[in-house]
């Protein structure tokens, strides 16, 4: 059975958690590898309050984000994400994102420093399905 570029893309998503994230800092892109948790194609990623992509997205909310390359070669699917970022301190998202993986930089959901970045895509293309054309996701 073929699955839909949207199962496909799905799929990615949840098989997948470090991508990289871009924003704009002084006009220019920058970029950095995160870890992302999702929930039906809206993104989640931990960070400290403190940080340069918290400042850039608080003033310019555009992120573009890859996910799903494995290195293997050509037929590896990847998802390029469009999409606006809210910054959230709200202890309930905490909860939900938060996994022991965070340890290394946080004491726990409750860490005043930790803040969750929402990521709601306005655009997904799944590129390199194999030699076909990327399709844009239905969302």
């Amino acid at each position: 059975m073929t699955k839909t570029a949207k199962e496909l893309a799905l799929k990615i998503l949840n098989d997948n958690m470090i991508g990289t994230m871009a924003t704009i800092q002084q006009n220019k892109p920058h970029s950095r590898y995160m870890t992302f948790f999702n929930e039906d194609f809206i993104m989640y990623a931990a960070t400290s309050k403190k940080t340069h992509k918290v400042e850039e997205v608080k003033q310019n909310p555009n992120t573009h984000i890859l996910l799903g390359y494995d290195g293997k070669g050509f037929g590896d699917s990847f998802l390029e994400i469009e999409g606006m970022v809210e910054v959230s301190d709200r202890e309930g998202l905490k909860e939900k994102v938060w996994n022991k993986a965070l340890k290394g930089w946080f004491t726990g959901p409750e860490d005043p420093n930790l803040i969750i970045l929402k990521i709601t895509p306005t655009q997904i293309r799944l590129m390199n399905t194999k030699g076909d054309e990327p399709q844009v996701v239905e969302l």
